[in-house]
């Protein structure tokens, strides 16, 4: 059977498993986010930037 010590290696292993799965999935969703959120902001500068560009020739 195990010893003590084999357990408590195994559950350490485990912990250590679990909190690194747990923290891809956060930083995963996290700069996914992050990425979206950058994006969408730039494209809206973009379209303001040409919306006045439009109005300053039109006038």
């Amino acid at each position: 059977m195990f010893e003590f010590s084999q357990y408590l290696g195994f559950l350490l292993f485990l912990t250590i498993l679990t909190i690194g799965f747990w923290l891809m999935f956060f930083l995963v969703g996290f700069v996914s986010y992050w990425v979206t959120g950058a994006s969408w902001e730039m494209f809206k500068e973009k379209r303001a930037k040409k919306r006045q560009e439009e109005q300053s020739i039109k006038y």
